[in-house]
């Protein structure tokens, strides 16, 4: 165990610095100017580029944001003034991690018990409504969903806020709009899985040995159907915890989405680099989480 958590170090590392190298480059040739719009003269301008180190040589300019990166300093921005890119990460990571857990377990709970109880009653009823809301939910846009969520809970029926981020019911609907699509992600991965599962020998077996059905169930069909479920779940909690612009704008929640946008559009390249790296980091840690819980879930698996 300890040499593959040795080796996953090693990779997550090497991966982390690929990414790094490759998004500082490709922000670099961006075309524009990250001054374009201030209104500064010339030489307040020329201050700006040596304060921000832009006169230096491309290659020293990489060297010193690498020294820096490693004594976890992501640099000031660009565009906030005297802001740091760990500040505004300090402030906003709480809202979209806060949504983001809560948009998971969502997602997570109501996916499983759908896709369950489509497979269990295949052509029936059930099966075809578990299947509509699957569809739908991968079908209809975030943004749709969101202002359909404010206009029918909130507006028309005025059971639930419809904006900001104060309590538990301001929670709700922005929950619900971010983890429909993971929601109906799961439920048809859930089904598809839990129907291959139930013809398997070791199901049969299981049944002419009198076990119960929910031992069954717990111990073999969900225990083995699940192991899909949790590949996808990586790439999943990583993007859905590090904040969603369409839904964090939509229920006015001060969340890392809108920053990354923003950042984007103005050039703000220490800000468009710090939230990439933290992307990448809960991505790659995300990864090696679903590795480990490979063995614990199936010991038939190895992962060392």
């Amino acid at each position: 165990m300890f040499k593959y958590l040795m080796k996953r170090f090693v990779i997550s590392i090497l991966t982390l610095f690929v990414l790094i190298t490759v998004v500082w480059i490709l922000v670099r040739l961006v075309p524009g100017d990250p001054f374009i719009g201030e209104k500064v003269t010339p030489q307040i301008k020329l201050n700006m580029i040596r304060y921000y180190g832009f006169d230096q040589p491309l290659y020293r300019q990489y060297l010193i944001y690498l020294r820096n990166l490693l004594k976890g300093d992501l640099g000031y921005s660009l565009k906030y003034r005297n802001v740091t890119v760990n500040k505004i990460l300090a402030d906003s990571f709480p809202y979209s991690a806060s949504l983001g857990i809560r948009s998971l377990l969502f997602a997570l709970v109501g996916g499983i018990l759908l896709g369950t109880t489509a497979a269990f009653n295949r052509g029936r009823f059930l099966d075809y409504f578990c299947i509509i809301i699957a569809i739908i939910g991968v079908s209809v846009p975030d943004f749709i969903l969101g202002y359909l969520l404010q206009f029918v809970f909130g507006i028309r029926l005025k059971w639930l806020p419809v904006a900001q981020w104060q309590g538990i019911k301001y929670t709700i609907l922005p929950v619900i709009g971010l983890g429909t699509y993971t929601l109906a992600m799961i439920s048809r991965l859930m089904r598809t899985n839990m129907l291959e599962v139930l013809q398997q020998d070791y199901i049969k077996t299981a049944k002419s040995k009198g076990l119960s059905t929910l031992k069954i169930i717990l111990k073999h069909q969900l225990r083995n159907a699940i192991i899909p479920v949790i590949t996808v779940l990586g790439p999943t909690t990583a993007a859905i915890l590090t904040g969603t612009f369409v839904i964090e704008s939509i229920f006015s929640i001060p969340g890392m989405g809108k920053y990354y946008v923003t950042a984007v559009q103005n050039l703000d390249y220490s800000l468009i680099l710090g939230m990439t790296i933290f992307y990448g980091f809960f991505l790659v840690v995300a990864n090696a989480i679903v590795d480990l819980l490979y063995g614990i879930i199936d010991p038939r698996i190895r992962i060392y």
